[in-house]
């Protein structure tokens, strides 16, 4: 499995989606470039070198060495490209998996495009992690140095209704229609553009890695359960992913440079992950919605499983909780007064609780 991840990598199809991808390849390119000052005269890696293209704006921000790490055979090309472009006395390709390499030397800087479709897809991020732990520098840097995902639930009629058709037709003039709950219940979430206008509700932060700290272990699950209100009305459809990546700013005061997957930006070649409902569901503004979703690494492969459940109004909410519902203001007010007399009432605890009817869309690649 392992090594049929790094054989995908030989094709160069794989790498002129990412080197077309404006947004991503050009945010890179200004987050490295514009800050020269970060890295002149610095020693750098870039894990998962592919085509070397952050190697090469490494070396033009002036970094003294770059260790270009490639696990895949692209690597026995990537020092002709080094050539090509004057930097063979910069540039270092090392041929193997970042965990199997040995190098006596510690870097100043990390850069790497690890990000996969809702963020963790692919696990490359705990070879980043890895080669952090064990070659940077205390104090050192990480290009991105932090990623926040994001999430919305989603109108997407002509893509539900696609997704549906198969099985609600009929097939060799019988009815098979009744697998079709199955059918949503195992199939793979969707990579497909939200609309702005198809969002029903502002984007829910759900997890912000600050790569300096996070831990591989700490990427083997992720976990989030909420209610909020609703901010538009509409048919409900599932839920959209997204993320966005932040990079060390060039001086002091600056705003860190983003690369954004957010629908209402320029679009990227991540566009956005959709995970679709069997059934579809009515929104209305003000409504409180509540959903339960779990990612959870798979041991067989670099994908997650995803799990997520629509929760019912009436179940617990956490305290304090934020969805604006006439209760669950009230027990903000008794938190935030230090001087309340009163308790909170029985049956107003939050807790996980019971989840109601599972709607479940699973990651299998």
């Amino acid at each position: 499995m392992q090594d049929q991840y790094f054989k995908s990598y030989e094709d160069l199809e794989v790498h002129r989606l990412m080197l077309e991808d404006e947004p991503r390849t050009n945010t890179y390119r200004e987050a490295i470039c514009n800050a020269s000052n970060l890295f002149k005269g610095k020693v750098v890696m870039d894990v998962g070198a592919g085509t070397g293209i952050l190697s090469l704006f490494c070396a033009k921000a002036g970094a003294k060495k770059v260790y270009a790490v490639e696990a895949s055979s692209l690597a026995m090309v990537l020092p002709e490209i080094v050539e090509a472009n004057n930097f063979s006395q910069v540039i270092e390709v090392i041929h193997g998996k970042v965990e199997e390499i040995i190098l006596d030397t510690k870097v100043d800087i990390i850069v790497s495009e690890w990000m996969g479709f809702y963020l963790l897809h692919e696990s490359m991020l705990e070879s980043v992690l890895y080669a952090r732990d064990k070659y940077l520098v205390p104090g050192g840097l990480l290009f991105p140095n932090r990623a926040r995902l994001y999430a919305a639930p989603c109108s997407l009629q002509d893509l539900w209704l696609k997704k549906r058709s198969y099985w609600t037709e009929s097939k060799y003039e019988f009815d098979l229609s009744p697998l079709l709950l199955l059918a949503s219940q195992q199939s793979a979430p969707e990579i497909a553009t939200i609309p702005t206008e198809g969002l029903l509700s502002d984007p829910q932060l759900l997890w912000d890695l600050d790569l300096n700290t996070v831990s591989q272990s700490g990427l083997q699950s992720f976990s989030d359960r909420r209610f909020f209100s609703v901010e538009s009305e509409g048919p409900f459809h599932g839920i959209g992913l997204w993320f966005t990546c932040s990079f060390p700013p060039a001086g002091e005061g600056e705003d860190p440079p983003e690369l954004s997957t957010a629908p209402w930006d320029e679009e990227t070649h991540w566009k956005q992950t959709v995970i679709l409902l069997p059934t579809e569901g009515k929104l209305e503004e003000g409504d409180i919605l509540g959903w339960e979703l779990n990612l959870e690494k798979d041991k067989d492969s670099r994908a997650y499983r995803i799990e997520f459940n629509v929760l019912d109004d009436d179940e617990p909410h956490g305290i304090p909780c934020s969805c604006g519902s006439a209760k669950c203001e009230i027990i903000k007010h008794f938190l935030n007064n230090p001087n309340r007399d009163s308790e909170i009432p029985d049956g107003n605890q939050g807790g996980d609780g019971d989840v109601g009817e599972a709607n479940i869309a699973e990651d299998n690649s």
